[in-house]
This record gives structure tokens, C-alpha cells and sequence, in this order.
């Protein structure tokens, strides 16, 4: 169970680490002034659509720290903020093949191999995968 008052002195880290008013922070999120207000002072406790907000809006900020206390903030294996992300490559044109990639092919196992390697007493049964935008693809085994 989430303490509100815990909740609101790291929701308090989280304004001062980014330099935000509680009212920029309540603009930034999409959430009214009121609730950042309510949730500040303790009177209500964070929804999960709350928090989900702030976790996609600060990618630095670990759901698990905010939620309870445990783990980091920032995250210490995400890049400093004012790094900037690189996007990849572009193809190259080539003149005797039209285009020519310079992109790496995904090498990750498929579902079906990771299935098959499954063994012992425990298989897998569901592969649940969580997409940034809050949708997720769930995969049976069956």
C-alpha cells in the first residue's frame, strides 16, 4: 500500500530534480493542478493512471522508487537526460542495388525457439509483452 506522505516527498524529489512548479508538473503530465495539489499534501493517494504518467513522462523515473521507496532515482541504467538519444542509422543509397542497409537485424530469440528451450518441471505457460504506450500482446503457449 502506497504512503501518501512517503509518495509526496518523492513526488517533491521529482519536482526539485527537474526544476518544476507543481503546477508545470500538473501541465507536463496532463493531469489538473488539484490533483498534483491533493496528492502534495497527502489529502488523496496517486491513481495508477497517475502514476503510469509520470513513469512515461520521466523515463527516469523507476515505478517501483515512486510506488514505495525501493530501487533509485534517477535510474542508474538509464542515460543522463541531457544526453541525447541517438536515433539509427539511415540506409545508405547504393547505385548497383537501389538501397542498401546499414541496419542490424533484430537478433533476439523468436517465442517459438524460447518455447522450445523451455524444459524441467516448469514451462513457460504466457508471454506477456507491456508496449510503451500502456497496451500490451499476450502470447499462450498452448
Amino acid at each position: 500500500m502506497v504512503n501518501n506522505t512517503d509518495f509526496a516527498k518523492r513526488l517533491h524529489k521529482i519536482l526539485h530534480e527537474y526544476e518544476l512548479s507543481a503546477s508545470s508538473f500538473a501541465d507536463k503530465i496532463h493531469v489538473g493542478r488539484a490533483t498534483i495539489s491533493h496528492i502534495l499534501s497527502g489529502r488523496n493517494k496517486p491513481s495508477l493512471d497517475f502514476v503510469m504518467k509520470v513513469v512515461q513522462t520521466f523515463p527516469q523515473v523507476d515505478i517501483y522508487w515512486l510506488l514505495n521507496g525501493k530501487g533509485t532515482f534517477p535510474k542508474t541504467d538509464f542515460p543522463n537526460p541531457s544526453t541525447p538519444l541517438t536515433s539509427p542509422p539511415i540506409p545508405e543509397k547504393n547505385s548497383e542495388s537501389g538501397t542498401q542497409s546499414t541496419l542490424k537485424k533484430n537478433t533476439s530469440p523468436s517465442l517459438e525457439s524460447v518455447l522450445k528451450q523451455s524444459s524441467g518441471p516448469s514451462k513457460i505457460k504466457r508471454i506477456v509483452i507491456f508496449m510503451e504506450d500502456g497496451t500490451f500482446e499476450s502470447y499462450d503457449a498452448t
